[in-house]
């Protein structure tokens, strides 16, 4: 009897080890797929155009998710999907940190996955929470709405916490999808919370589908309809609201010239660079007269006080023989400590001269978080601890319409863009952005940053001038379509024909606040519904 109970605990034991065993293996497998696609959402990005990838990497997190045992599982779920999205998605500012700030590669490429790792605590956030909100019926078409609420939701806070860094929203990729018609509407966000609850639809169809062949039932059938219905129906929705214009022409086109001056990033702020890009950019500004001429960010590498008289007058000259407004990119100084990264103007309807002060600052590039100076002093870069501006600075006059600038990162930032345009006395026709992304060599950065100008300009129906030093220089339609561009890394000048337009979208007057209110409900309702399904 003895040796019988010794060899039936043996073969429990056994059991339970070889259980953990195959438990063990399931997670490994189930964290290795997760990464797999967030490699494949990164892809979704410019400079593909494949938002459909998007929502069958997310549908494909969601079935991982699903079937987490716990919430715990799943929230390491969603930071392996996270992992895999960052990290192939930012790796560009391994460049900036190593090859131009001369970092050690081993500090840069370990600051790279750092970065990546607290990135991912957002979707990890997402995926543990859901999880946790639907762990009594994760495949309805509620639970499926919640997912695309709490994955927008966790998109927002990492958009807002530490000044926020909402690179790779997850709304980007449909700049060119059937959801961007809903931009005008409910901003990137809301984008985000359609795009991820379409997949979660996909998901809950697909079991539906499943379950229904195998044991047939109403629930079942009324599940899958839905699903499907809803499914389908927020793209072709978003596709009917893609031709309202919400906005309308204002004033006569002014014709506009962006400037390319491709100025290589490693002499940039060097002696001979700063020569060179003096002379080049006077050279490039009073080439030709035209309504408007915009340079890129810092294209005169110096304090405003320190710009050259013979540059200073040779860019005044030009614009009163021409009429021209020239919107100029440079270092601005209240004082011996006092630095702003800023975007001054000269013009024929600007009485001074015109200041437009960086509301949004890089951190470590443009302002040093607290102990973090030794991080910054292991990069040889001109970099320190600038003074920001407000959000509500004036846009600049041009020929009866006015252009509102935004410089580099602050394009990022919708809800801001939003807030300049609602404060303005007279809201911004047109938007300028100035940037230097030869931080970042020849990546895919510049298509990123493009995509996300672009979305700008669906958010707002406004237009949206780029002039970069590298690329991408560009004009974006009120529609989000490209009208110009100018090859990258080649030195040039855009010349286009731009069309303003007034009016404000609803975006542009309630920002964010719908879309998260809404989010919000979604939320509470699968609690409600968590609350009455306990046992």
């Amino acid at each position: 009897m003895t040796r019988e109970v010794q060899a039936g605990a043996a073969s429990t034991a056994s059991a339970r080890q070889t259980g953990r065993r195959a438990g063990s293996a399931t997670a490994v497998f189930r964290l290795l797929m997760a990464a797999t696609l967030g490699i494949a959402h990164t892809q979704a990005f410019a400079p593909h155009d494949w938002w459909w990838l998007q929502i069958l990497s997310m549908a494909g997190l969601v079935a991982l998710l699903a079937d987490a045992p716990r919430p715990r599982a799943a929230a390491a779920t969603g930071y392996a999907f996270g992992l895999g999205w960052f990290l192939s998605g930012i790796w560009w500012l391994y460049i900036s940190m190593h090859v131009y700030g001369e970092m050690p590669a081993w500090m840069a490429a370990l600051a790279v996955v750092l970065f990546a790792g607290y990135l991912s605590i957002w979707p990890a956030l997402a995926g543990g929470a859901w999880h946790w909100l639907t762990q009594r019926g994760r495949h309805g078409v509620l639970p499926a709405l919640a997912f695309g609420a709490t994955w927008a939701l966790s998109e927002w806070l990492r958009g807002v916490v530490f000044t926020g860094f909402p690179w790779l929203g997850s709304g980007y990729p449909h700049t060119d999808g059937p959801l961007a018609g809903f931009a005008p509407l409910i901003g990137v966000y809301g984008i985000t919370a359609l795009a991820a609850a379409v997949a979660a639809l996909l998901v809950t169809a697909v079991r539906a589908a499943l379950r229904r062949s195998a044991t047939p039932d109403t629930g079942t059938r009324g599940r899958l309809g839905t699903a499907l219905a809803l499914a389908i129906g927020l793209p072709a929705l978003g596709f009917a609201l893609a031709p309202i214009a919400w906005t309308t022409p204002i004033g006569q086109p002014i014709s506009v010239r962006l400037l390319q001056g491709n100025v290589a990033q490693d002499i940039k702020f060097e002696p001979v660079g700063i020569q060179r890009s003096l002379e080049l950019y006077r050279d490039l500004i009073t080439a030709e007269p035209a309504d408007l001429v915009v340079t890129p960010e810092t294209a005169f590498p110096v304090i405003l006080q320190e710009l050259p008289v013979d540059i200073a007058q040779a860019v005044r000259r030009y614009m009163e023989s021409t009429g021209t407004t020239v919107l100029f990119g440079a270092a601005g100084a209240d004082s011996p400590v006092d630095f702003t990264n800023s975007v001054f103007a000269i013009g024929p309807e600007q009485p001074t001269l015109y200041r437009y002060n960086k509301h949004h600052l890089v951190p470590f590039g443009e302002f040093i978080p607290l102990g973090f100076h030794w991080f910054v002093d292991m990069m040889k870069m001109p970099l320190g601890d600038f003074r920001r501006g407000g959000l509500d600075q004036p846009a600049v006059p041009v020929r009866g319409i006015h252009v509102a600038p935004n410089i580099c990162y602050e394009d990022l930032f919708g809800e801001e863009i939003a807030a300049t345009l609602r404060q303005q006395p007279s809201p911004a026709n047109m938007l300028a952005n100035v940037t230097n992304l030869a931080w970042f060599g020849d990546t895919i950065a510049l298509d990123q940053h493009l995509q996300i100008s672009r979305m700008r300009a669906l958010e707002t129906r406004r237009p949206m001038l780029r002039a970069t030093n590298t690329g991408m220089t560009a004009v974006v339609k009120p529609d989000g379509s490209v009208q110009a561009r100018l090859p990258t890394f080649q030195l040039g000048t855009l010349a286009a024909t731009v069309q303003g337009t007034q009016g404000l979208t609803p975006f542009v007057r309630w920002g964010n606040v719908p879309a998260l209110a809404a989010c919000l409900a979604v939320l509470a309702l699968a609690f409600g519904a968590r609350r009455r399904a306990r046992p």
